[in-house]
């Protein structure tokens, strides 16, 4: 995942990866937070914290900038998250691993005395990151089909999705 200040270093771009750098950083202070956090409420109500993690991602987990439009592109963010995707900065196969760590970190698969309902959320988060895993499969043998589209912010150049 170190990719994100690893590209503009690879193409020359110093001070942008300085830029990515900082911002590393930064995610890494707000995942130790959180990772804690869970871990705490995971100790202090089981059932609860399973049942909560386990509608969070059905729900879906959306960042800010799914929220970017230029005016003009309806899906903009989509197309983004696509180029980010096949260029390695971001991809489902982090994203999955991300949740395999986090599931093991507070061994989610361990936990005793659930309800019925904490059982059912608990095969469900324990089960997403090999769900996840076979949905990127499947989206990658679609990527390759995908026509270009243009950005407006680098003045309409077409980029492969």
């Amino acid at each position: 995942m170190g990719t994100q200040h690893g590209l503009p270093k690879e193409h020359g771009d110093l001070k942008l990866a300085q830029i990515c750098g900082i911002i590393a950083a930064d995610e890494k202070r707000h995942e130790t937070a959180y990772t804690k956090i869970v871990e705490k409420l995971f100790e202090i109500d089981p059932d609860g914290t399973v049942l909560a993690l386990a509608d969070m991602m059905r729900k879906k987990v959306s960042m800010p900038a799914h929220l970017m439009y230029d005016g003009r592109d309806e899906n903009l963010f989509d197309h983004f998250s696509a180029v980010a995707q096949r260029l390695g900065v971001y991809t489902a196969k982090d994203y999955a691993d991300i949740l395999e760590f986090l599931v093991a970190r507070w061994e989610v698969e361990k936990l005793t005395g659930l309800s019925g309902e904490g059982h059912k959320a608990q095969d469900y988060v324990c089960g997403l990151p090999a769900r996840i895993r076979r949905l990127e499969e499947r989206a990658h043998a679609r990527a390759k089909q995908a026509p270009p589209v243009p950005f407006s912010w680098i003045y309409d150049r077409e980029v492969k999705l």
